[in-house]
């Protein structure tokens, strides 16, 4: 990676990027065809955190990361977030946190097919209202794009996007950055390039939650927490994080 950007500097008075969920519920559906893809869940991620989460196709991982971002809200439950109590927003007060408060990366990078690079992350500060666009070109610098700001999302690899991605996530300098399978569209290298980011990003002083199927991304992480069935199951600190660098799989 090359030089990154000020929004991944030492910043020790970042505060505000935590996470406490207490007794968090969500079902969809009722009746026998009710589903419940949260039950009773508590969970905590301090402000510089990386927490990776496990678990298989349907454990709840997804709908955690969602509720945590205010995409959706939980049924039953207290979440605070990056400092504010989302657990009884309405539908607007909660795009309003999440304009505020949170970047996303999504595996499949939603980037706009008709906008370059510089322009899919300065669409993010335009619609928010949040971030600087002169440091949108530092940004894709950071995340290894230089020669590449003019370029299409056709014209560029699978991995060239999930960065577009990441650069548009911090381009608003969120507290908080929640990332849903980010590598999992992506080669062993690229990944890496990936994981490396989201380390740096969480060194910064931002929580940093990262849902995962990869065993071996989650080693990168300072904490995992493994869910099946809409629990969370174990919830284990990694006292020896590896080097993001050095992940292999």
């Amino acid at each position: 990676m090359t030089e990154q950007p000020r929004a991944s500097e030492p910043a020790a008075d970042r505060t505000r990027g935590g996470i406490t969920l207490h007794g968090v519920s969500k079902t969809y559906g009722e009746g026998e065809a009710a589903v419940h893809a949260l039950a009773d869940v508590d969970l905590d991620v301090k402000p510089g955190e990386l927490v990776a989460i496990l678990g298989a196709s349907g454990s709840g991982k997804t709908t955690m990361l969602n509720v945590i971002g205010g995409i959706e809200s939980a049924d039953s439950g207290t979440l605070v977030v990056a400092g504010q109590d989302i657990s009884r927003k309405h539908p607007a007060a909660l795009g309003e946190f999440r304009r505020e408060h949170v970047g996303f990366v999504f595996q499949f990078f939603n980037l706009i097919p008709s906008l370059t690079a510089r322009e899919n992350v300065e669409v993010i500060i335009e619609l928010t209202g949040r971030g600087d666009r002169n440091r949108v070109t530092e940004l894709l610098a950071a995340v290894g794009l230089s020669d590449r700001v003019d370029h299409f999302p056709a014209q560029m690899s699978g991995g060239q996007q999930q960065r577009v991605s990441i650069a548009r996530a911090l381009a608003t300098d969120p507290d908080l950055l929640l990332a849903d399978e980010p590598t999992g569209a992506l080669d062993v290298a690229t990944g890496r390039g990936v994981l490396e980011l989201l380390q740096q990003t969480s060194r910064a002083g931002r929580g940093v939650v990262m849902v995962t199927h990869n065993e071996a991304a989650a080693d990168i992480a300072d904490r995992v927490v493994r869910m099946r069935d809409g629990r969370v199951l174990s919830s284990d600190h990694n006292a020896n994080p590896a080097d993001a660098a050095s992940i292999r799989w």
